[in-house]
């Protein structure tokens, strides 16, 4: 069955590095101030932690991502092995669903396509809504496609150095919604002149105008943050609008740099 594009809200929150108290504290403040997804993964190790604080919101409210690591399936016995690591995620989350579950990483030498078609079993089991991937490149993607394995997400590290143009056009024609991951680039984008430039007109800081670029272009994004202040500004992006001219001049800084490790996934593939 192909997927469909979905509503995902259009700000999350990225949990990589959250763990113990402050990963529960943080993910419920969050909730507090209004988010509605939260991201993870089951190599984040939080997933214990996320399970107590979303007690806080009706599970309907909440759109809940995490991701499986490859290096974790057992090929040999796939559908048992992506299974057993989904049944875990779902009792530590405390949950009897995930919103949508990523493959986390690529590797074109193993079968993608059948991990795809085990996690659209557990679809159609109620465990998952959505499927997607994580990180995956045009040429991932193609090969899922020719063995006729869908997907409705690919999240992926975008931002103004990285404005991956024609990743997101590819998977726009084919409604695969594009998340982007990493927006400030580890703060390195932060400090861009343009970014505070433009934030003088509207009274935003550099944060809220890259969230902007990517909210005006439909792409959800999933800063991490764990102070409430960051916490709420990055909600806080729905009240002006970027001109044309600011867009374009957003999009021209791209420099085609990554700042997730070049060595976590086929990113030249």
């Amino acid at each position: 069955m192909k997927e469909n594009s979905h509503s995902i809200p259009l700000i999350g929150l990225g949990t990589w590095r959250l763990t113990g108290d402050i990963c529960l504290s943080t993910v419920k403040h969050a909730l507090h101030l209004g988010y509605r997804h939260i991201d993870t993964a089951v190599s984040y190790e939080n997933h214990k932690e996320i399970g107590i604080a979303i007690k806080e919101v009706k599970r309907a409210e909440l759109y809940l991502t995490t991701k499986i690591p490859i290096e974790l399936v057992d090929f040999n016995d796939l559908q048992t092995s992506v299974e057993k690591i989904l049944d875990k995620a779902l009792l530590d989350l405390q949950t009897d669903y995930i919103d949508l579950l990523l493959i986390h990483s690529p590797d074109h030498e193993m079968p993608m396509q059948e991990m795809v078609f085990a996690m659209e079993k557990l679809r159609n089991k109620g465990k998952i809504k959505y499927l997607g991937v994580s990180n995956f490149t045009i040429h991932h993607i193609e090969n899922l496609l020719s063995h006729e394995a869908y997907i409705s997400v690919n999240q992926v590290e975008f931002h103004p150095y990285l404005f991956q143009k024609e990743l997101l056009d590819y998977c726009i024609e084919r409604h695969i919604r594009l998340v982007a991951y990493r927006p400030f680039g580890k703060g390195e984008l932060l400090t861009d002149p343009l970014f505070s430039y433009i934030g003088k007109r509207v009274n935003k800081s550099p944060a809220q105008i890259i969230l902007r670029w990517l909210v005006q272009r439909g792409i959800p994004a999933i800063p991490k943050a764990s102070s409430i202040e960051h916490l709420k500004a990055n909600l806080d992006v729905f009240d002006f609008i970027l001109s044309e001219e600011e867009m374009g001049k957003i999009d021209a800084l791209h420099r085609n740099i990554r700042y997730c490790m070049r060595d976590f996934a086929e990113f030249s593939y």
